[in-house]
C-alpha cells in the first residue's frame, strides 16, 4: 500500500506549476543575455528543475521520456522541412539563382528616391536569401553610403533597410524563423506564409507611403551616383555566374507548389534539383560540389573561372554568398530540440495547462488571446534577447488554446512572428538590435521610429484579433478539427 503511495501521480499546485517557467525566465534573463551562456544548456536545465518537480509529484523517468518523444514526433515533419531549406539555400546559391536575384536586386537602386528603394532592394534580397543579418550587412551597408552620398538622413535610411530585412526573414521560406513558427505552433509552412500577408501587406504598404513621401523632402535626391562597392558587387557576380531565365526556375517551382498546395518537401527537394542541373550544366560546376553546397552550403572557393581570386574580393561578397547547406541549420535544430525537452517535461504533469489556464481565465475573445500572446513573445525578446526562443517557448505555451478557442494554428504561427522575430531588431540590447545599429552605423532607437515593419504587424495583429478579420477558424473537416473536439470534451469533463 505504502509503495502504491509513493507512486500516485498528483497534479502540481500552481506555484509549482509555474516555477520551472521562471526558472527558465530567470536561467535565460541572466544566463543568455547578460552572461552570455549557451541557450541551449540553459534550457535542458530548466528541463531539469521540471523533471525534479515531476518525480516529486510521482511521475517517473520513463513517463517523462515518452512525454518529450510525444512533443519531438509532432515536430519532426516540421524540423525535416527546415533541414530540407539549408539543402535549398545550398543549391540555390550554387546553382545561380539567388546571386542572380541579388543582382538585378541591386540594379533598380535608385538614388533619387533612396529610402522606398532601401525598402524594396533589401525586401527583395532577404526574400531571395531568407537572411536579415545577411542583407543588412551587405546590400543594407551599400545603401547607408549612398544615403550618407546625397546627404539624406541615416535613421529613416536604416529604418527602411531593417524593415525590408525582415521583411524576407518574415516571408521567406529560406528563413529560419519562418520555418520555426509553424514548428512551435503546429501549423503547416506555407498556410503560415499566406496568412502573414493579413499583417504584413498593409505594414509593406505603410512603409511605401511613408518611405515615398519622406524621399521627396530630400534635397538634391538624383545628384549621386550608385556607389563604388555596389558596382563591384555587380561586376563580381556577372563574372562569377551566368544568368538566364532557366535560373530563375526553381524559386518559380516553389511558388508554384506553395500555390497549388503540393506536399512541401517533395516540391523542395525537385527545386533543388532543377538548381543542380543548372549548377552543372551553365554554371559551371561539378555534381561532387553540389552535393557539397547542399550538405555544408556554397564555398568561394568552389569558384575555379580563370582570373578569378577569392581572397581578393570585398568581404561583402562572402558574407553574401557563402550561405546554406543542410549543416547550417543544425543550431536552430538544436535549440528546438532542447525547447521541446523542456516542453515535454512540463507537459507531463500537465503545468502548462495548469497556468494557462489560470491566465486565460480574463481572456474571453479572440483579441485577448492574440494581445496575450504578444505580450509573452515581447516578454520573451525583453528578457531572452533571442527571437528563436521567443518563438518557441509561447508558440508551445499557447498552441493548444488557440485549437480549443477553435481557431486555426496559423493564427498563432503569424502571432509569433509578428510579436518576435520582427520586434527584436528593434530592442536595443538584443544580438538583431546591436547587430543591426553597429553595421549600420545607426543606434538602435534612431532607427526605432523608421523600421516601421517591425511595429505594423503587432498593430495589425490586434486589430484582426478584435475584428475578427483574417482570423482562420477552425470548421469540420479541417486537418484540426478531431483535436478542437477532443479539448471541448476535455473541459467539459474538467
Amino acid at each position: 500500500m505504502s509503495e502504491k503511495k509513493v507512486r500516485e501521480k498528483k497534479k502540481p499546485s500552481f506555484f509549482l506549476a509555474v516555477l520551472p517557467i521562471l526558472a527558465m525566465i530567470l536561467l535565460l534573463g541572466v544566463g543568455y543575455a547578460v552572461m552570455g551562456l549557451s541557450p541551449e544548456v540553459l534550457m535542458l536545465v530548466s528541463a531539469a528543475v521540471a523533471a525534479v518537480i515531476a518525480v516529486s509529484l510521482g511521475y517517473t523517468w520513463d513517463d517523462i521520456m515518452n512525454s518529450i518523444v510525444g512533443k519531438l514526433s509532432k515536430t519532426m515533419p516540421a524540423i525535416f522541412i527546415l533541414i530540407i531549406v539549408g539543402f535549398l539555400i545550398g543549391s540555390w546559391m550554387i546553382g545561380g539563382t539567388i546571386p542572380m536575384m541579388v543582382y538585378y536586386g541591386l540594379k533598380i537602386i535608385s538614388p533619387r528616391y533612396i529610402a522606398v528603394t532601401s525598402f524594396l532592394v533589401t525586401a527583395v534580397v532577404s526574400l531571395c536569401t531568407g537572411t536579415s543579418w545577411g542583407s543588412a550587412g551587405t546590400i543594407g551597408v551599400a545603401l547607408m553610403g549612398v544615403a550618407a552620398g546625397m546627404g539624406a538622413p541615416l535613421p529613416l535610411v536604416a529604418g527602411a533597410v531593417v524593415s525590408g530585412a525582415y521583411f524576407g526573414d518574415k516571408m521567406s521560406p529560406l528563413s529560419d524563423t519562418t520555418n520555426l513558427a509553424p514548428i512551435a505552433a503546429g501549423s503547416k509552412l506555407y498556410d503560415h506564409i499566406g496568412h502573414m500577408f493579413y499583417t504584413t501587406i498593409p505594414g509593406c504598404i505603410i512603409c511605401l507611403i511613408v518611405y515615398t513621401i519622406a524621399g521627396f523632402s530630400l534635397a538634391g535626391g538624383g545628384a549621386v551616383a550608385t556607389p563604388e562597392k555596389v558596382d563591384t558587387i555587380l561586376t563580381t557576380l556577372e563574372g562569377m555566374f551566368r544568368f538566364n531565365p532557366l535560373v530563375i526556375l526553381p524559386p518559380i517551382i516553389v511558388l508554384y507548389g506553395s500555390i497549388r498546395k503540393k506536399p512541401t518537401i517533395p516540391v523542395m527537394l525537385i527545386s533543388s534539383v532543377v538548381a543542380f542541373f543548372n549548377a552543372t550544366v551553365f554554371q559551371g560546376f561539378s555534381l561532387q560540389q553540389c552535393f557539397t553546397a547542399a550538405i555544408s552550403g556554397f564555398s568561394l572557393d568552389m569558384v575555379t573561372k580563370a582570373g578569378f581570386d577569392a581572397a581578393a574580393l570585398i568581404p561583402d561578397i562572402p558574407r553574401l554568398l557563402e550561405r546554406g547547406g543542410m549543416l547550417s541549420m543544425l543550431n536552430t535544430v538544436l535549440i528546438a530540440f532542447c525547447a521541446y525537452g523542456f516542453a515535454g517535461t512540463l507537459a507531463v504533469t500537465g503545468s502548462l495547462d495548469i497556468v494557462l489556464n489560470k491566465l486565460m481565465k480574463s481572456v474571453k475573445s479572440t483579441g485577448g488571446l492574440i494581445v496575450s500572446t504578444i505580450v509573452s513573445c515581447i516578454t520573451a525578446v525583453f528578457v531572452t534577447s533571442n527571437g528563436q526562443l521567443s518563438i518557441l517557448i509561447p508558440g508551445e505555451m499557447f498552441s493548444k488554446t488557440y485549437i480549443k478557442k477553435g481557431l486555426q494554428p496559423k493564427n498563432l504561427s503569424r502571432t509569433l512572428e509578428d510579436s518576435a522575430t520582427v520586434v527584436e531588431p528593434i530592442v536595443p540590447w538584443t544580438a538583431a538590435g546591436v547587430y543591426m545599429a553597429t553595421t549600420l552605423g545607426v543606434p538602435t532607437l534612431s532607427y526605432l521610429p523608421w523600421a516601421i515593419l517591425c511595429y505594423t504587424g503587432v498593430i495589425f495583429a490586434i486589430i484582426w484579433g478584435f475584428t475578427g478579420f483574417g482570423i482562420a477558424k477552425i470548421k469540420p473537416g479541417d486537418d484540426y478539427y478531431e483535436e478542437y473536439l477532443a479539448l471541448q470534451k476535455e473541459d467539459k469533463a474538467a
